[in-house]
């Protein structure tokens, strides 16, 4: 599987944006209707404003009186504009966040959604990204574009059709002077796209490196590997920065030509205004008036400029949280339906990370249900990638992983979950509740429920919680490493699935703590199959059988007491574990 994420296409994305905005069509409407009677409202000024100026210059009747209703009229309207445009934005701007909510729950849903494998082979620099940066520039853009840009489409369009109604000729002559904005937007919009997406890409690429660097700083530094993570960080900062750059030049080139273009409406109105009124073609309010709703006109393109620059990086991000939809399905449809028991059968497998080279040879291997089997040896024999293998997250190579006869890769992810559970040393714990933390594997879990899995783990800390199960984890009560990795036991006592592989699950406790935790898990788990890739020998010592793993091949397979005997990998091993003591590693 890529370890690239989908990007999704534009027509993918306007779909999207279209079942978005479906999704709450009445607020649409509402938002449209009210600003074009606000638009409406603001023609009238104007409108009123040239016939002041042709009342005056007729000299006729009572000039003063209807100059006074007539400005009377100008400011009533210009109230009602401001009022009905403050209504609108207001509309739109409580659209825009039930929008933004859809899309963050869209994005979230899709993502525990995720086939195992697919989740674990992403970067998660890149979806970290996308969830945080690109959804919040997302959920912005529809909070605060899609009321301003609507606002100023509509009151574009009714200046326009104004200065046409006022006089054709005048009105023409605009519409040709705005062909420069057009040209610009035009020139920005065909190269807009691919520099966008590359700044956001270059940006999670980069934040995946520093975060792998921060969080592997103990391993580059052991293995003197300082210089290349500076020469790898160094080289992502170098593309998020051309193409920061290039994103830039884009702007650079697109607001000062606007800016011109922008301005050379009005020039135009008043020369071939001023021409038409020296031949008693228009009035003089007439060009006022035309020249008014022009100028007027500057403000709501200036609004669509400044958010077709920044839609275009929205659009970029929407791209990038809908790629995720476009992660393909399992490709296996196996039930377990069809199985024959859950029996573990690992037959010839082989698997490489890269494709050059084995890191698995052939390995055979039998669990049969209710089996407690240790895995054993040295740091890089090929422990956890066959844990790996045997959860279901990576599908080997040649030969077969199954469970009652069904390929595990193919298990659909739902009964993959019920059946079979890896938990290795890394885990999480959510800013919330002990009881909320614990009921993401058991909704439906009582108290008692939840209090005897944290037992079980040997979790001791539950009975000093200030709140009980209600004491907020990260505000009312810290857990350190330990702590938290029995809080992630607990969850795999509450999910009680029939094969449970621990990769290692217990390495960040004490080791006292450890064996007590091993200990409870033993007795809470009995009769389910467990698979351990034993950290301390002392785990293998109390396992039915114990494998034993050495440059990814399966060495030695039996008891503590035969491979003892045998007097091979796995006796050296425990001679050297026993005799620099109990707190020893394999």
């Amino acid at each position: 599987m890529s370890n690239q994420m989908p990007i999704a296409t534009p027509r993918e994305v306007r779909a999207a944006a279209q079942r978005d905005l479906g999704a709450d069509r009445k607020a649409v409407a509402g938002v449209v209707l009210v600003n074009a009677l606000a638009s409406a409202a603001g023609l009238v000024g104007p409108w009123l404003l040239g016939r002041i100026i042709d009342t005056i210059q007729a000299g006729s009747g009572d000039v003063l009186g209807t100059v006074d209703r007539l400005a009377l009229g100008a400011l009533v309207f210009t109230v009602v504009q401001t009022v009905l445009g403050w209504w609108a934005l207001k509309l739109g701007y409580r659209y825009g966040e039930r929008t933004a909510a859809r899309v963050r729950e869209r994005f979230l849903k899709r993502t525990l959604a995720l086939p195992p494998r697919a989740a674990d082979h992403l970067p998660a620099g890149d979806l970290i990204a996308r969830g945080s940066t690109d959804a919040s520039l997302v959920a912005m853009t529809l909070r605060s574009a899609v009321p301003e840009v609507l606002v100023a489409i509509v009151h574009a369009l009714f200046l326009v059709v104004a200065v046409l109604v006022l006089d054709v000729w005048l009105g023409l002559c605009g519409l040709v002077c705005l062909i420069g904005v057009g040209a610009a937007v035009r020139w920005y919009l065909r190269r807009a796209r691919p520099a966008y997406l590359a700044v956001a890409s270059t940006g999670a690429e980069m934040a995946d490196v520093i975060a792998g660097t921060a969080k592997g700083a103990r391993t580059v530094e052991l293995l003197g590997l300082e210089h290349r993570r500076t020469e790898a960080t160094e080289a992502v900062i170098a593309e998020a920065r051309t193409a920061r750059l290039w994103a830039l030049w884009l702007r650079t080139v697109l607001f000062p030509w606007a800016e011109i273009s922008l301005a050379l409406p009005v020039v135009g109105v008043l020369l071939v205004g001023g021409a038409l009124y020296l031949n008693d073609l228009v009035s003089l309010g007439i060009v006022v008036t035309a020249t008014i709703y022009l100028r007027q006109l500057v403000g709501p393109l200036d609004t669509l400029m400044l958010w077709i620059e920044q839609l275009q990086g929205a659009a970029a991000s929407y791209a990038r949280v809908e790629g995720l939809a476009d992660i393909p399905e399992e490709s296996g449809s196996a039930s377990q339906s069809g199985s024959t028991g859950d029996r573990i059968q690992v037959s010839e497998v082989h698997y490489s990370y890269t494709g050059a080279r084995d890191v698995l040879h052939g390995i055979d291997l039998a669990v049969e249900p209710g089996e407690r089997l240790a895995v054993v040896g040295t740091s890089g024999a090929g422990k956890s990638t066959l844990a790996r293998l045997l959860a279901g997250l990576d599908r080997p190579h040649t030969g077969s992983v199954t469970i009652g006869g069904v390929p595990v890769a193919d298990l659909p992810p739902d009964q993959l979950r019920e059946h079979v559970v890896l938990i290795t040393q890394d885990h999480h714990v959510f800013h919330d509740t002990v009881r909320d933390n614990l009921l993401i594997a058991k909704p439906d879990a009582t108290d008692d429920e939840l209090y005897a899995a944290l037992d079980a783990v040997g979790a001791t800390w539950s009975k000093e919680l200030p709140d009980g199960l209600d004491t907020e984890v990260g505000q009312d009560f810290t857990l350190d490493d330990a702590g938290a990795q029995q809080l992630s036991l607990a969850r795999v006592v509450l999910a009680d699935p029939h094969t449970l592989i621990l990769d290692e699950a217990t390495a960040l406790l004490d080791p006292r703590t450890a064996r007590r935790t091993e200990q409870s898990l033993a007795a809470v788990l009995r009769g389910r199959t467990v698979i351990a890739i034993a950290h301390r020998l002392q785990t293998a010592h109390d396992a039915d059988r114990i494998a034993v793993m050495e440059a990814g091949e399966l060495v030695e397979l039996g008891t503590h007491d035969e491979l003892v005997s045998a007097d091979r990998v796995y006796g050296r091993l425990w001679r050297t574990w026993r005799t620099d003591g109990p707190g020893g590693s394999a």
